[in-house]
């Protein structure tokens, strides 16, 4: 009998590959019994010696047949239980056949293949190649009892052997084709696997881009912001009610920003052609805190692909903010550069640096987050620094590179 072997935990890929063979071989054994039907009622001196016995065979097999389709249709048995059971229900009633159909000179000998080339598609050769074995068998004995009793003239050795042969040679061929198929479907399975982990990663990514670079450092911004007013309040409190209205705003839009996010739409943190506007406002803010800032842009209102715009706003934001929590400079400079078809810019401080080998090639997100900002579009991003001397960004981007953006986002 044809070994049992089945995947302890198939996918759900592999268990829908495994429910289509199976109900094709369902369907093809349903027409193999109508055909074997119709064949014996055209020509009925096939069953002239058992009469009986054919009747009862091809019906039982038709009536099989035709369950196993519905059972398969229906989903009403387990398929890991199916292959093994079936195929051997398959040797013992086309051997009943043979015998109650002119024994070795039977039409339907061919009936054996289609054990054989099921067995394949279930467990490749490791199953084709014995259930050919056993088909063989009971052909021989067949045809060795039909000589001994002398109940008919059985077929001749040679044409004995060249049947022995054709199951085996169908079973090599049905056998090997099934386990490359098998293989290259494990290999695509893998290749699948592989796409959806660095598919979840890649969006893991995304995400912790998106929380670090829109709402963090909205939150961060305000957390400065507070801390500032707090100190300038002890002093004046004139500036203070535009000063908490900013603030207000800002908590507005960081609100927006999480519904958005939770909804699973893009966040929008500036609105078109807006650029300029929200980073003298965070200038302006670096100017409250005694830090002198210098600040030119070429043209003075640059017109921006509004993707670009955004990715510009994050690098720039997260460049100020990190200056001001962590530089303590007291001059900022920012020089921003529309040309041709480029946009070149700088952002450097007088702080206090750091050292570039652990800064830039250490696990900082928000580093690593401008960085890829500014070369995912073909951009070129560049971190000066070092320990007593301030630090300088340096980033150029491609103005025609918004519709990469848009697939990439």
């Amino acid at each position: 009998m044809a070994p049992n072997i089945t995947k302890s935990h198939p996918t759900q890929l592999e268990d829908e590959w495994f429910r289509k063979r199976e109900r094709t071989a369902a369907w093809l054994r349903l027409a193999f019994a109508i055909i074997a039907v119709v064949v014996i009622q055209l020509n009925p001196s096939r069953v002239a010696r058992y009469p009986t016995l054919s009747t009862v065979v091809l019906v039982s097999f038709l009536i099989h047949s035709a369950g196993l389709v519905w059972l398969l249709w229906s989903n009403k048995f387990r398929l890991t239980s199916l292959g093994a059971i079936t195929t051997a229900l398959d040797i013992i009633w086309i051997g009943f056949i043979v015998i109650s159909t002119g024994g070795t000179r039977t039409p339907f000998f061919f009936y054996y293949s289609f054990p054989v080339i099921t067995a394949s598609l279930r467990w490749g050769l490791r199953g084709s190649l014995p259930v050919a074995g056993i088909g063989v068998a009971i052909y021989i004995a067949i045809r060795l009892s039909l000589a001994a009793e002398s109940i008919s003239q059985p077929i001749g050795i040679d044409t004995l052997v060249v049947r022995s042969l054709y199951l085996f040679v169908l079973a090599g061929i049905f056998g090997y084709i099934s386990e490359f198929e098998q293989k290259q479907n494990r290999k695509l399975l893998a290749f699948s696997r592989t796409a959806g982990q660095l598919a979840a990663l890649q969006e893991r990514h995304r995400i912790t881009y998106e929380l670090h670079d829109g709402l963090l450092q909205s939150l961060a911004t305000m957390i400065l912001r507070i801390e500032s007013y707090r100190a300038r309040s002890r002093g004046t409190e004139t500036d203070l009610p535009g000063e908490l209205h900013q603030l207000e705003d800002m908590a507005r839009n960081t609100m927006s920003e999480i519904r958005h996010f939770l909804a699973g739409k893009e966040a929008v943190p500036l609105a078109p052609g807006s650029l300029m506007e929200r980073l003298k406002d965070e200038l302006r803010f670096l100017q409250g805190l005694g830090i002198q800032v210098l600040f030119e842009s070429d043209p003075e209102d640059l017109d921006l692909p509004v993707e670009l715009e955004r990715e510009l706003y994050y690098v720039l934001r997260e460049a100020l903010t990190n200056i001001t929590r962590h530089a303590h400079p007291t001059r900022v400079a920012i020089a921003l550069c529309q040309k041709n078809s480029r946009i070149d810019g700088s952002i450097e401080d007088n702080g206090v640096g750091a050292d570039i080998s652990r800064t830039v090639n250490g696990d900082r997100v928000g580093m690593a987050s401008m960085r890829e900002r500014i070369e995912k579009p073909g951009g070129r991003f560049e971190v000066r620094s070092s320990p007593g001397h301030g630090f300088k960004i340096v980033f150029s981007v491609p103005l025609n590179s918004s519709n990469r953006l848009a697939v990439n986002q």
